[in-house]
């Protein structure tokens, strides 16, 4: 095989852009919360082009236009990755299909995105639109945590790693992570970082929304220490390793949810609030695929094989 045809097997290549893929998905959420929270959701006030007789910002639309039409080429460069990815993983899609799934959710992903951050545009940001942009930016986290996983995993059958009573609650806890995920959005949604100086919000209480972000936060990080703890004892799995960091992202979590609902929301703080809340849901994907481990090898009948489950 030379070194510029498509890998027939999961190699270094694929890793590399499994890893950009996850990284650029957290870069994209930070460069879009800073055209957030420096006001610049308009910078460029038309989609596709930046102007009406223009695809880049023109020198009087100043900083705001810099800013939002980098966070619009950064689009480009999480697609241009995706791509990679999709193509790296081709001759892969039957034997290891996981891995061409979703590397071609992650490009249709990225196709959707534009769009829905161009309805944001052409609707004046309205609030409910930019927050589904945002939560959407959140689940693509997830899949590209998934698909780094996956790169990294032995194929085949898998069985579970943990007691079944383990696995419900963690899923538990992944319902109270996507509750606490979503209650954090509509309490941005109806703050006043709402992109630009016109631009509608809720007209939600925020303040009680706060605390309805805050009650499953805590309900979630209650469950995790459950979670670290019972799986202290589970010898031959990465389980408790990533419970732990899943804990330690919840903690940094919620310190910085508190510090900024005390001292105003300062930009820096929100910024690091959202790109934490993308690291969350990616910490609770990663744990949720540790539940299951590969089938040793000859202790899987051909009838057991047909009843394993991929994870």
């Amino acid at each position: 095989m030379n070194r510029f045809s498509i890998p027939t097997q999961v190699n270094g290549g694929i890793r590399l852009f499994a890893w950009l893929s996850f990284i650029s998905e957290l870069v994209i959420i930070v460069t879009g919360g800073a055209v957030r929270l420096t006001g610049s959701g308009l910078g460029c006030p038309t989609w596709p082009l930046c102007t009406p007789e223009s695809l880049v910002p023109t020198p009087e639309m100043g900083i705001h236009g810099v800013i939002e039409f980098s966070n619009r080429m950064m689009s480009g460069v999480v697609g241009i990755i995706a791509v990679i990815m999709l193509l790296l993983v081709l001759r892969l899609r039957k034997e290891r299909r996981e891995l061409w799934t979703l590397s071609l959710i992650l490009l249709i992903g990225v196709v959707a995105q534009a769009i829905v951050g161009g309805i944001s545009v052409l609707t004046g940001l309205n609030p409910f639109i930019v927050g589904f942009h945002y939560t959407v930016s959140l689940v693509m986290c997830a899949i590209a945590a998934a698909l780094l996983v996956r790169v990294y995993a032995t194929p085949g059958p898998r069985e579970l790693a943990v007691p079944r009573w383990f696995m419900i609650v963690t899923h538990v806890t992944t319902l109270f992570v996507a509750l606490t995920i979503a209650m954090g959005v509509l309490t941005t949604a109806s703050g006043p970082h709402s992109g630009d100086l016109n631009a509608a919000r809720t007209g939600f209480n925020a303040e009680l929304f706060e605390h309805l972000h805050a009650w499953p936060a805590y309900a979630t990080f209650a469950l995790t220490v459950t979670l670290a703890i019972a799986s202290i004892g589970f010898t031959g799995t990465t389980v408790h390793r990533w419970v732990l960091a899943l804990l330690g992202v919840e903690v940094v979590q919620i310190a910085i949810g508190l510090i900024q609902a005390n001292t105003g929301l300062p930009e820096a703080l929100v910024a690091a609030h959202m790109l934490l809340a993308a690291l969350l849901a990616s910490a609770m994907t990663v744990v949720v695929l540790h539940l299951k481990k590969p089938v040793a090898p000859g202790a899987v009948s051909p009838a057991g094989e047909m009843a394993a489950t991929s994870a």
